[in-house]
């Protein structure tokens, strides 16, 4: 069923194989997500309740927030910390994969 996985090469190295099935379950994920989103948006529009949104986009390092709504300062506070986390984050991991290298 898995072929190749766990052989070891002429290095004495075990090869990752990827099995299919684990790519079609991160895509089945991706769009089960992909719908909660949409059906939360149209349950949130008929009801007639106050929407609030907040998003984060990245271009390189900077993070760039927007927010709408009554609930949108925390979003935009919740957002700011999250970008600030993953900055940390990706230059601690870049690091360590350094000096792991050199």
């Amino acid at each position: 069923m898995f072929e190749g996985l766990g052989e070891k090469d002429r290095y004495g190295e075990e090869n990752d194989v990827s099995p299919s099935w684990i790519f079609k379950l991160f895509i089945t994920g991706f769009f089960l997500v992909l719908v909660g989103i949409a059906v939360i948006v149209v349950a949130s529009l008929l009801s007639g309740g106050s929407v609030s949104g907040g998003v984060v986009i990245f271009i390189g390092p900077f993070p760039i927030v927007f927010g709408a709504g009554p609930g949108a300062t925390w979003l935009v506070l919740i957002g700011i910390v999250l970008a600030a986390l993953s900055v940390i984050l990706f230059v601690a991991m870049r690091r360590k994969i350094t000096e792991k290298v050199g």
